[in-house]
Order: C-alpha cells, then sequence, then structure tokens
C-alpha cells in the first residue's frame, strides 16, 4: 500500500487544481468499479454496483491539499500570495513549492524584528529569477502552488506532506481493490472530492447527486500524543479514530452505533474522537438535500496542515477493514 500512498502524496494538487491527482487515481480503479464519472466540480465518483436491491452508501476522500495562490509579481520576480486552505505561517519559511507547470521555488520571509511579527503578507516566493518579465513566463497572477516533499518511510510509520487527505485517498483505492470480487447488496460509490480544504465544496454537488442512504467520510484527523499535545484523547497506532464531533456536524447517535458495532464485532480496534475545530466533507455531506445520516473514519495524525505530515499504516489498514465491514453490512 505503501506505493500508491507514495505516489499520491507527491502529487501536486491544491485546491481547484486537482486534476493530476485525478488522473492518477482513475487509472487505479477504472477496472475495479462499474462506472467513473468526473462531475462539473471535478470530484470522481466511482460506482460498484450492488444487487439492485440496495441501499446506496457513499465514501467520500478529498483529493486537494492546502495551498497557496499567487496575487502578486514584483520587478524583481518575487512572488506574494494568498492561502488557499489552513496554512500555519509558521511551517512555510524556508518550505519549497510547486506550481502544476513544474516550476519551482522557495518561501521565505521579509527582515524581522521578532518572530512574534511573523505574518503571511510579510513571505514571499523566490523562483530563481531576476526580473518580474522572467518571472511571468514561468507564473501568472492565480496560479496556485503546492507544497513539494518526497514520501519518507518509517516503517510502521511514514511521514509526507498532503497526508491530509491523500491518505483518505489511499483508503479508498484500497478499498476498491479489495471490493473486486465481492457481491455486495449495497450500492457503494467511492468519491473523490475537490476543494474540501476551502469549504467542503465538492462533497457537496457530489452528496446531492448520489442522494445516499449513508455517507462517510475518510480523513485525517489531530493526534493528541506527543509532547505537550492539543488536548485531545488520539493516538498514533492504536486504530482509526470514529467521529463523535467536530466543528462541521455531530455525528447521527445511529451512524456511531454502527461504526462501534461493526469495528467491535469484527474485532477492528478504534479509538473515539471528539475535533475541537476543522471539519471534514461528512459536514457537507449530512446536510445535503432533507439530511442524510453521516460519519467520518479518521486517521490519527501527527503534524497536521504542515509539510511532515506523520501517521501510522497499521490506523490505515484497520480504516480499510473498518469501511469495507460497513460496505457490506450497512
Amino acid at each position: 500500500m505503501k506505493n500508491i500512498i507514495k505516489k499520491l502524496v507527491e502529487t501536486y494538487g491544491p485546491p481547484g487544481n486537482e486534476q493530476q491527482l485525478r488522473e492518477i487515481l482513475i487509472q487505479e480503479i477504472t477496472e475495479y468499479v462499474d462506472g467513473i464519472k468526473v462531475d462539473v466540480l471535478g470530484n470522481i465518483i466511482a460506482h460498484k454496483k450492488g444487487n439492485g436491491k440496495s441501499k446506496r452508501i457513499m465514501f467520500a476522500a478529498h483529493m486537494d491539499e492546502i495551498g497557496l495562490i499567487i496575487t502578486h509579481i514584483d520587478k524583481d520576480g518575487f512572488l506574494r500570495f494568498s492561502p488557499m486552505g489552513g496554512i500555519k505561517v509558521n511551517n512555510l519559511i524556508g518550505d519549497r513549492v510547486q506550481f502544476a507547470n513544474g516550476t519551482k521555488g522557495v518561501i521565505s520571509c521579509e527582515e524581522l524584528k521578532s518572530w512574534k511579527d511573523i505574518d503571511i503578507n510579510k513571505l514571499y516566493i523566490d523562483i530563481g529569477v531576476n526580473s518580474k518579465d522572467e518571472a511571468e513566463k514561468l507564473v501568472n497572477i492565480g496560479d496556485a502552488c503546492g507544497m513539494t516533499r518526497e514520501f519518507l518511510d518509517l516503517g510502521s510509520r511514514i511521514v509526507a506532506k498532503s497526508l491530509d487527505d491523500r491518505i483518505g485517498c489511499a483508503i479508498l483505492v484500497e478499498m476498491i481493490h479489495k471490493l473486486k470480487n465481492i457481491q455486495l447488496d449495497n450500492d457503494v460509490y467511492f468519491t473523490f472530492t475537490v476543494q474540501e480544504e476551502v469549504g467542503l465544496r465538492g462533497a457537496k454537488t457530489a452528496a446531492y447527486a448520489i442522494s445516499p442512504d449513508l455517507g462517510i467520510a475518510i480523513d485525517i484527523t489531530i493526534a493528541g500524543d506527543t509532547p505537550e499535545p492539543p488536548k485531545v484523547d488520539i493516538h498514533l497506532g492504536k486504530g482509526p479514530a470514529i467521529k463523535l464531533k467536530d466543528v462541521s456536524m455531530i455525528t447521527n447517535p445511529a451512524v456511531k452505533k454502527l461504526m462501534i458495532d461493526t469495528a467491535e464485532n469484527h474485532q477492528i480496534p478504534y479509538q473515539l474522537e471528539v475535533l475541537p475545530y476543522g471539519g471534514t466533507d461528512a459536514g457537507a455531506i449530512h446536510l445535503t438535500k432533507d439530511g442524510i445520516l453521516a460519519g467520518c473514519i479518521s486517521i490519527p495524525c501527527r503534524y497536521v496542515h504542515s509539510p511532515s505530515e506523520m501517521v501510522d499504516l497499521q490506523d490505515v489498514i484497520h480504516a480499510v477493514q473498518l469501511g469495507i465491514k460497513i460496505a457490506e453490512e450497512f
């Protein structure tokens, strides 16, 4: 599974610019599903047919990663930018970025009297040119970039940029592969969504089109197992987390029971998640039409929204198992 994770996390794809990732994912899943649709926004909706008497289950993982969009190019070719998603400014200085056309650069900062003065408006991207004319041959206003960083294999733990939420995409791919020769009662829609980082946008249109009986997002959540961590009881290696609440939703008690019972009935380790900030595609799914039962399987992750996010592969494997059992038994 590490091979597909590596391929996904090293691919360019900030919000609204998921094309390269979409092509890879379609190649990975085409022969394993009964149909694939790409909607107007760019979501991939892959359908595995049930027995004709089934309910509809929607699994969703977002393709996009946090990124930057260029707002100004100065006379010397330095680029100013605005964030796309939950950017942490202190993670940016010295980081490297990549644009859709392969152009790369490094982020630096104006001189500061104190680190307390750091602000995104004081940062710029240097793409190694000497003038605005040179820069405009490579980058234009409105072009988006994402971070560039290689996949790091630490054994059971893996480190990469954009594990939020390429790890969810990898889980869906693995589920699709494992379900190839299994006849399900339910119609299952594996949805790879766009623009989650800027407002759960892709999931809104995809859920409206699918109109599922159950929607399950697969995303990361913050881990609370590092020195002076956030006050959440989530640990790497102790199983995927079943979301109870975040800013975007409170999980319906019926969905909570379904997910916990499924995990316990199949001896799949799990944790319970109450996230004090942030949201997932489940937040958009559950508010679609007249309301949809929705939940989220979360992968514990250290250093979220940094160029070096970390997850434990055992949590990923158990998330695959939990997702498959929900697809089979709902």
